[in-house]
């Protein structure tokens, strides 16, 4: 005989068949027609009319394109469920036929194709699945439901912009904030962990400065293309000789510019770098051991100016609340059995924590499988993952349509339900 919660699980999730069609058209168009970061103008309509649909009180419009539905259903706890809505400047190449074949024009000005790349269209279709499924079975639970969809994630400011125009006023105390994300593992499986989860990431724009001139007099300049050489090979030991064994980092160069013509030493590189770390004492070391190299290496070559430094696209630290953890964790075992596990740390990042820690409320964030489990069994027994399996911000990265919105459904519901269930 199951427990009272057990009951008022099954009555809710009952009502999972009769979303199934409809999450899976939605999905299907949704991830057809992507939206940059800030340009979630249509998927927030879509949502928006959603929600109003399933009785909720919706507001439009925070923070540029985001959007929150209330659902009141008498005294309780108030559990705040996020889900990201912006798409990548990625053209796809899935084959699909729902696949996107939209462009837009960037922040920049250009012209790029647009693709939901990363899963933000599983996150929005099932969290509007389990606003439906708690607003069919009101009377099983007590308390309010928060839905928050969230805009330009991808960009590292959509949720200090919910937050600067208003956000925390609108939706009150919150007891508890959950989010999940999609991932390249096997369809059908949950994992998440206490502690640190995801890691903050900082991007550094580093511009150093030398001296042009004629390719054929180099004893008259300061190569500024040597001296970013110079600092990208020092660079590879800030990880290997500045940070513990038994602490974790990543530092990455991913973009470097200098120079217009063959002949032609210009007078200044652009290097842009990635550094992702999960606890603040290593990303300071991190970032002072970058600015201690690079200064170092522009004296030594003799540049003509101090180089310049500029920090964008932060992202904070991801830390579950061992507490809430705890209690989903448990949810997720009973209901979802052997496809419940601990979700390993992982190195990307996320903007969801500065909503819960602006709003004082611990946090679980969790992950789902997206991958169609025989082709992650074949994968794993040929020892060609990373060969074989796409990554979130892959052209071919795609995740298949069941059992993933099924599962991210019913975690968001079962993972809200160990909250608000009566009892």
């Amino acid at each position: 005989m199951g427990t009272p919660t057990n009951s008022v699980r099954t009555r809710v999730l009952a009502g999972l068949r009769g979303a199934r069609d409809w999450q899976e058209d939605f999905y299907r168009d949704l991830h057809r027609h992507p939206e940059l970061s800030h340009q979630e103008r249509d998927t927030a309509a879509a949502v928006a009319e959603r929600l109003g649909g399933f009785g909720y009180d919706v507001h439009e419009g925070i923070g540029g394109t985001g959007v929150v539905g209330i659902l009141r259903n008498g005294d309780g706890p108030a559990v705040l469920l996020r889900a990201d809505m912006d798409a990548l400047p990625v053209r796809e190449h899935t084959g699909l036929p729902y696949a996107s074949t939209a462009t837009a024009t960037d922040a920049g000005g250009n012209r790029v194709p647009v693709m939901h790349a990363c899963g933000h269209d599983v996150h929005v279709t099932c969290l509007l699945g389990a606003a439906a499924l708690l607003a069919a079975a009101h009377d099983q639970w007590t308390g309010t439901v928060i839905t928050l969809f969230q805009p330009a994630e991808e960009v590292g400011d959509g949720a200090r912009g919910m937050l600067a125009d208003g956000l925390a006023t609108l939706v009150g105390r919150v007891d508890v904030a959950l989010a999940q994300h999609v991932l390249p593992l096997p369809a059908g499986q949950v994992g998440t962990r206490p502690g640190p989860v995801l890691s903050t990431a900082d991007s550094m724009r580093i511009t150093v400065h030398g001296r042009g001139g004629h390719g054929s007099m180099p004893q008259a300049t300061v190569d500024p293309v040597v001296l970013a050489a110079m600092i990208v090979i020092r660079l590879q030991t800030v990880v290997s000789r500045e940070v513990a064994p038994t602490d974790s980092a990543v530092l990455t160069v991913g973009k470097i510019e200098a120079g217009t013509k063959s002949n032609i030493i210009g007078d200044r590189a652009v290097l842009e770098l990635n550094l992702r770390t999960y606890s603040e004492q290593t990303r300071t070391r991190v970032l002072d051991a970058i600015r201690r190299i690079v200064t170092a290496e522009c004296l030594a070559s003799g540049s003509p100016m101090d180089p310049d430094f500029e920090l964008f696209d932060h992202y904070p630290v991801t830390v579950n609340d061992p507490g809430v953890t705890g209690r989903v964790r448990a949810a997720f075992d009973d209901f979802f059995g052997d496809r419940s596990s601990e979700l390993p740390v992982q190195a990307a990042s996320e903007d969801f924590s500065d909503i819960p820690t602006a709003l004082e409320t611990p946090y679980c964030y969790w992950g789902i499988g997206g991958v169609d489990p025989d082709t992650y069994r074949t994968a794993v027994e040929a020892g060609r993952v990373s060969e074989d399996i796409p990554v979130n911000h892959s052209p071919t990265f795609a995740p298949v349509i069941q059992p993933t919105l099924d599962t991210g459904t019913q975690a968001l519901t079962v993972a809200a339900l160990a909250w608000l269930a009566r009892r």
